[in-house]
């Protein structure tokens, strides 16, 4: 018998895009300090509510209210493999998206504290990987944890399994960006 509780539904977009110079980029978000994921990188996302027709209108739905994307700026390219949370217990469904950057990003300032734009390649330098122990609120003991330092930030959990499995696809043009 199982005795978890069944997983949350959430969706999130993963934008890529070019910039002038040609440079392919993620973007990913910095959460507000507040909440279960509280000073985390993401990528723009979040629960499935009601009135989403589909999990993927869920990712549209976040990608608009937490940086103001809207959807005549995305290009959906794939549904990436789901990953779940393991402390949270959040099922992520990850789309990928070609995106337009708006010259500004307009964020909900109550979930999102920064927009960061990633270069494909700062991703790919092993000088820019890590794993450390690490012990946090709810572990029961020390572990070991794989990130990205992303700046002064790291990239860790669900959103580095999620862009970990992708990155060699990214690197290889299996999509256009």
């Amino acid at each position: 018998m199982n005795d978890l509780p069944t997983p949350r539904e959430s969706a999130v977009l993963v934008p890529v895009f070019r910039d002038a110079a040609g440079e392919a980029s993620l973007v990913l978000i910095r959460r507000t300090d507040y909440g279960v994921h509280g000073g985390q990188l993401a990528f723009p996302g979040g629960k499935r509510e009601p009135a989403d027709a589909s999990l993927l209108a869920t990712a549209l739905r976040e990608a608009e209210e937490e940086v103001g994307l809207p959807g005549a700026a995305i290009e959906v390219l794939a549904t990436l493999p789901p990953v779940t949370t393991l402390t949270s217990n959040f099922y992520i469904a990850p789309f990928l998206a070609r995106i337009a950057p708006p010259p500004t990003w307009r964020v909900q300032p109550t979930e999102v504290a920064e927009v960061l734009p990633v270069p494909l390649r700062h991703l790919a330098d092993p000088a820019n990987a890590g794993r450390e122990k690490w012990q946090l609120p709810g572990w029961p003991a020390p572990a070991p944890v794989d990130f990205w330092r992303v700046g002064p930030h790291y990239l860790w959990g669900a959103t580095y399994r999620i862009v970990q499995a992708l990155l060699p696809r990214l690197l290889a043009g299996e999509w256009e960006i």
